[in-house]
């Protein structure tokens, strides 16, 4: 199995965006600088940082920083959490003079009052009171456990007096740019790095605390700030906290985002054959020794350099590099060729849900293992796709096996025979599943849906999780605004098939409520059915699960208006003809029903 966490060794082709990243931090005249890595949930950002970061640790006078952002949510307030950790970072890497410590330490008093400040709001302190300055350094957080919290806001008052005034806090603030001048000129810190990132899995405060602690620094030095996001998060962030000019057509969000973000950096989606090398690598690095591995990976690097749009990991290209492995790895590479070409499509080109994939797929082949059963891995593949992106049709041929353990389902659909299965016919996804091999007409399944049963049981974490981008659609879609659920159906088309699945189930299982079926998540999932053209199948599958005496003729028009979008109008006779007569009369007013057209 493999961490669900980012990687040090390159598997994504990101050698030419870490190049890029490069020439901007080593052009001097371009900093200092702000760089956004921008991708999807699971696309590589925080693998293309850490990979990053490995090229530049080596050089002893630039100085990078790793800064999780999400790690400090909650603990203590954002802009300190960063600029304290700026500090830390600079004296652990550098000796420091005396002069050096004394900025040091000033620069820390500053980070400092912002976590007092911060702690003076948590206590109900008026900030009126002080006139909007930072709280006083002398007042220990310790004392709040031992005393009064009202004595101890006097204190604060009180030492905010003596210690703080408007001019102080405003010279503090323009004076914080120079010390940090001069920290790095005494430091002789040629450039100073740092990796934000898990900022978008934030709270918009936070994002906007940090997004401000980075404003400190955009005219201070060679310093780069390299932000791993999810942009749509960041503007959201942004547009939450600053409220639209009425009248304007701007869009506050981005404009923000374009201003404090100079160097936007898109990690895009990978297709299937970057699937299929991905898929490769990680499959050989399980079969390969740490050492041969490193020598492959190397030797394929430089075969993709030289062949680029053509090169192809096949028997042949390995056996120029060692016979013995391109014999050994047939499985691998045919496993990895089998699957990419649906799992691109199915998962949005998301390498992390790839490798969660292949993680459930090793999982399985070890519980089976440890039962002394041995399973055919492609066979186990083929079934777990139908698992992961046709769950309803999944538990249709699960459900109706014979007594040798063979789906009739199955046998029918691979000779083009939907018969028994009408809902599918029009399915490309389903089509394209057939054409993936092996065969498994004739092939006994009890054993393979025997431990993917036992999987769902046991191991629920290894299922596929919906990503981000689906569960902020499947927010807008439940949340009762109209806006916002046509807002999520247009955003859902941009989902690839896995999250669309997953959305489906989530709104098939919210139709009853008491036994009564509930009118908005019927209008919810009707709508939502409609407009993607690969979930008809599981739709009308979840439909026909419904008592037709729920259904009235409230509904009628959402059924009439999926129909319509349907290419085989045909596959809906079934579960109409099962609707009461009131209904079918609309229906059979409105336009086609059975084999007759109403004009």
């Amino acid at each position: 199995m493999w961490k669900d966490s980012e990687s040090e060794i390159d598997f994504l082709d990101f050698d030419y965006l870490i190049g890029v990243l490069k020439d901007i931090i080593d052009n001097e005249d371009l900093l200092p600088a702000t760089i956004g890595v921008y991708g999807d949930w699971g696309s590589g950002k925080s693998s293309l940082i850490k990979l990053a970061i490995n090229d530049f640790e080596d050089n002893k006078n630039i100085v990078c920083l790793n800064f999780n952002a999400w790690l400090f949510e909650s603990y203590e307030d954002a802009k300190a959490s960063l600029l304290g950790s700026i500090l830390d970072k600079i004296c652990e890497e550098k000796k420091l003079s005396e002069k050096a410590k004394n900025i040091v330490q000033g620069l820390y008093k500053s980070v400092d009052k912002l976590k007092l400040f911060k702690k003076s709001f948590l206590f109900g302190m008026d900030i009126a009171t002080t006139g909007g300055l930072f709280s006083a350094l002398s007042i220990l957080l310790t004392d709040f456990a031992k005393e009064d919290h009202t004595e101890m806001k006097d204190k604060i008052k009180e030492n905010i007096k003596d210690e703080m005034n408007e001019n102080s806090i405003r010279n503090d603030i323009k004076e914080f740019r120079k010390k940090f001048d001069d920290l790095l000129e005494e430091t002789k810190i040629d450039k100073l790095i740092i990796f934000i990132d898990e900022l978008d899995r934030c709270s918009p405060d936070t994002i906007l605390s940090t997004l401000e602690a980075i404003r400190l620094f955009l005219f201070t030095g060679n310093t780069v700030f390299i932000i791993g996001a999810d942009e749509r998060q960041i503007a959201y962030a942004v547009k939450n906290k600053f409220k639209e000019i009425k009248g304007q057509e701007i869009d506050i969000g981005k404009e923000y985002l374009e201003k404090l973000i100079q160097y936007p950096i898109r990690i895009p989606r990978l297709n299937s054959k970057e699937m299929e090398f991905y898929m490769i690598c990680l499959l050989l690095q399980k079969k390969l020794d740490t050492e041969k591995f490193a020598e492959l990976i190397d030797y394929l690097n430089e075969q993709k350099r030289e062949k680029f749009l053509d090169f192809d990991v096949d028997y042949e290209l390995l056996i120029n590099f060692d016979k013995d492995i391109a014999d050994n790895t047939r499985d691998e590479i045919n496993i990895a060729k089998q699957l990419s070409p649906i799992l691109s499509a199915g998962l949005n080109g998301n390498p992390r849900q790839c490798k969660r994939f292949l993680n459930s797929l090793s999982m399985r082949e070890k519980m089976a293992s440890f039962r002394n059963v041995e399973l055919d891995r492609k066979i186990l593949a083929k079934i777990m796709l139908l698992e992961y992106f046709k769950p309803v049709l999944f538990e249709t041929i699960s459900s109706n096996l014979d007594d040798k353990g063979r789906s009739s389902h199955i046998r029918e659909i691979e000779n083009n025979d939907f018969q028994n299965n009408k809902e599918y016919e029009d399915d490309s996804w389903v089509k394209n599943w057939i054409d993936v091999e092996p065969s498994l007409a004739e092939k006994d399944l009890t054993k393979y849906l025997y431990f993917l049963r036992e999987s769902n049981k046991g191991f629920s974490s290894i299922e596929p999780d919906i990503s981000k981008e689906g569960k902020e659609v499947l927010k807008q879609l439940l949340s009762n605004s109209e806006i916002a659920e046509k807002n999520g159906l247009e955003k859902s088309k941009k989902l690839g098939n896995l999250d669309l699945q997953k959305i489906l189930e989530i709104l098939n299982s919210k139709l009853m409520d008491d036994d009564k079926l509930n009118k908005n998540a019927f209008k919810i999932f009707m709508r939502f059915a409609e407009v993607h053209k690969d979930l008809h199948g599981d739709a009308i599958k979840y439909l026909k699960s419904i008592n037709p005496e729920k259904i009235t003729r409230v509904q009628a028009p959402l059924i009439l208006s999926f129909k319509n979008n349907l290419d085989n109008k045909e596959i809906m006779e079934d579960f109409i003809n099962g609707l009461s007569s009131a209904v079918k009369e609309y229906i059979n007013r409105e336009g086609w029903y059975g084999n007759i057209k109403y004009v």
